[in-house]
């Protein structure tokens, strides 16, 4: 699952509207725009903001290389 799926899912089973989450995040209704839409280029600390919510952040994870 990508992360903008996973925004968007879990905005949609907390019944949150873009705007919600964006002031309960402290964070712009642009930023949670471009989040859910797949924006490559994002500030990761906004990133956990928003994520923080649902009980969950982005960090390190180790590839798998074939």
């Amino acid at each position: 699952m990508t992360l903008s799926a996973f925004i968007k899912q879990k905005r949609d089973e907390t019944n949150l509207t873009q705007a919600e989450l964006a002031e309960k995040a402290g964070v712009g209704l642009r930023f949670i725009r471009d989040l859910e839409q797949g924006k490559e280029t994002l500030r990761l600390d906004k990133v956990n903001q928003v994520l923080k919510l649902f009980g969950s952040e982005v960090g390190p994870v180790e590839m798998v290389r074939e």
